[in-house]
């Protein structure tokens, strides 16, 4: 059971960006690592390698290790850990462990 998902609001806690907030852009879940909207920018210089193309300076987004974020539950609005549970189909679902519901 993945502990983040994709589209999951979520909150850093180590690294230069701690205490930010963010949305989950993708997880790479072989690399562990994970992708958030406005977390981890980085400034990239880039040259131009083909015609058409514009150099320039570039603000981008990178992927750093999903054990620096903590999902936010969205029924308590505080971060959280992530439990599982089964359903009586027997469906498995993620569960926050400090209000105990759905997540």
């Amino acid at each position: 059971m993945a502990r983040v998902k994709k589209n999951d609001t979520v909150l850093v806690v180590a690294g230069k960006d701690k205490n930010k907030k963010g949305k989950v852009a993708d997880v790479l879940p072989k690399k562990g690592k994970v992708l958030v909207q406005g977390v981890n920018v980085v400034t990239r210089h880039v040259k131009a390698r083909k015609r058409g193309d514009v150099a320039g300076i570039r603000q981008e987004e990178r992927p750093f290790s999903i054990s620096n974020v903590m999902p936010i539950c969205p029924s308590c609005k505080k971060p959280c850990r992530v439990g599982a549970k089964f359903l009586e189909d027997g469906k498995k679902v993620r569960v926050c462990a400090k209000c105990k519901e759905i997540m």
